[in-house]
């Protein structure tokens, strides 16, 4: 009797990461790429400017490289498999923005390709000075940007660094973030808004657990107490919603030697 085959089911592994600094983190990032192997990996805090980040070692991994860098801080990058196609940098809405906080490009999926913008969304604190009025700006340009975007009916995802905490459950405490800018009422709302717009959060797609923390300071054992909260997410319009297979946080890389406060966030889809 004939065995019947099996078709190889194509899967494609979109990953985001602050880092924390690229020649910091160097030599934990390349570990962290060796083990989970994603095919699209958004970096953000890179801390280095376009000429000066070190782009021959993620080549050497079989990367392609995209940066939207700044000297010190802020700063965001693409690394994929495949070609970058149509790459953008920062966010469109505010041509007297300087800061290095957003860039897009295309990848080829399968037959078909997708869409991603990479983010590291302002931080908003201390409340009470010209970085909150800021932020919030900057996530009307971002949900501009993405209703956009979602016309273009092609699968398209936003994932990085929002520095917002979206419900209480993605804080070990939120009771300690009450005046923080994270998790300030506008910031959650505008969040909101871009799943109202039709994008859905990848993690809370995947599990409703409590304490899916991405985040964790240095200060105070915050690790080793897991008081952590959630920031770091992916969002994915319905072309790309429908192609999920899973999704995950690889917690354990906080635990590495000179981590970043920050862990990956990783999504699969069907190519």
């Amino acid at each position: 009797m004939m065995r019947r085959r099996e078709r190889r089911r194509l899967v494609m592994k979109i990953a985001t990461w602050n880092i924390n600094g690229v020649k910091a983190r160097l030599e934990t990032v390349q570990e962290w790429l060796k083990e989970a192997s994603p095919d699209v990996a958004c970096f953000q805090e890179i801390k280095s400017v376009d000429e000066n980040f070190p782009r021959q070692p993620f080549e050497d991994l079989g990367y392609n490289v995209e940066t939207h860098g700044q000297k010190g801080f802020n700063g965001v990058a693409i690394l994929s498999k495949t070609p970058l196609e149509d790459v953008e940098r920062r966010l469109p809405g505010n041509d007297d923005d300087e800061q290095a906080r957003y860039i897009e490009a295309t990848v080829t999926n399968g037959d078909g390709v997708v869409r991603f913008g990479c983010l590291y969304l302002p931080n908003g604190n201390p409340l009470g000075t010209e970085k909150f009025p800021y932020k919030l700006g900057w996530m009307d340009r971002l949900l501009v940007h993405a209703e956009k975007q979602l016309a273009e009916e092609v699968p398209f995802i936003l994932l990085g660094d929002y520095n917002v905490i979206p419900d209480p459950i993605d804080a070990k405490n939120p009771e300690n973030w009450t005046n923080d800018a994270l998790f300030q009422p506008e910031s959650r709302q505008k969040f909101r808004a871009l799943t109202h717009l039709g994008m859905t959060e990848a993690i809370r797609a995947c599990t409703e657990a409590s304490e899916t923390f991405t985040f964790w300071d240095y200060q105070a054992g915050a690790w080793q107490k897991n008081n952590g909260i959630r920031i770091d997410h992916i969002l994915m319009s319905p072309q790309a919603n429908d192609k999920i297979l899973g999704c995950g946080i690889d917690k354990h890389v906080r635990g590495w030697e000179k981590p970043s406060d920050h862990v990956p966030v990783w999504v699969k889809l069907a190519a």
